[in-house]
């Protein structure tokens, strides 16, 4: 068994090197992550620059490289470069995130777009997040990370990719796991003015979200709110199929 674990907190983030240590247990773990952190650079690929590899040491890996790419530099780099030297990658695994990959926030996560880039080589893969950018509680999400493999095995990737929330407690006082919905964060966001000298305006992004509004108990945004961990399904087909039959009513020409 070999697995491939990425992120996009960073090389020397804390959630990476428990989870590299959780999943040697499973087999082989080879490591590809940032050199530094890459958060919410969603699934961007650097076509027009150069990608670097330096060796590191982790505890737990057979192999480990900080890249100088994005997530998904990481991930695709990875399997060539190792695939090359006979290695084949049985699963693909992202994170540990230090904080929450739910709801609509997954189409910003750099950690839900690595485990992505596995998923569209045809290899099973996993995101695995702790819901809070502080995170301290990481036995539960190790735990669901070594339960979900064999399933993800057998699934093949057809299940999309699955991602791991679990909430910044003890895992004893979680109450328990739930297969869960994407839901929706709303945010109370702004870009506010840092530096400005007449002609340049710097802005800085900032953001809190707002308390969930979903009242359905299978979504994930409320379910974790509530001391559930979550387990979610993520498809990657952007076709709105009654959509496009709406667009073959229409009369267009060239």
């Amino acid at each position: 068994m070999n697995i491939l674990i990425s992120n996009d907190d960073g090389i020397n983030a804390t959630g990476i090197r428990e989870l590299v240590k959780a999943m040697s247990s499973c087999g082989d773990v080879y490591v590809v992550a940032p050199h530094d952190q890459r958060s919410a650079s969603s699934h961007a690929l650097s076509i027009r620059g150069k990608v670097a590899l330096k060796k590191v040491e982790m505890e737990g890996a057979k192999r480990a490289y900080e890249c100088t790419g994005t997530p998904a530099d990481c991930v695709k780099l990875g399997l060539d470069v190792l695939k090359r030297e006979g290695i084949h990658i049985d699963a693909v695994y992202a994170g540990i995130n230090l904080g929450a990959n739910l709801a609509t926030d997954t189409m910003y996560s750099g950690t839900v777009s690595a485990a992505a880039e596995g998923l569209m080589e045809g290899i099973p893969s996993v995101a695995v997040s702790v819901c809070s950018h502080e995170a301290s509680h990481f036995e539960a999400a190790c735990k669901l990370a070594k339960d979900v493999l064999p399933m993800a095995l057998e699934a093949k990737g057809r299940m999309g990719v699955i991602s791991i929330n679990t909430p910044d407690i003890p895992a004893e006082d979680i109450l328990g796991v739930k297969a869960a919905k994407l839901g929706k964060i709303i945010y109370d966001q702004w870009f506010e003015t840092v530096e400005a000298d007449g002609e340049k305006t710097v802005y800085r992004y900032v953001g809190e979200p707002l308390p969930p509004e979903d009242t359905d108990d299978n979504f994930d945004v409320k379910l974790i709110h509530e001391g559930y961990a979550t387990v979610s399904a993520i498809k990657y087909d952007l076709n709105d199929y009654a959509g496009l039959e709406e667009i073959k009513e229409w009369e267009l020409n060239i």
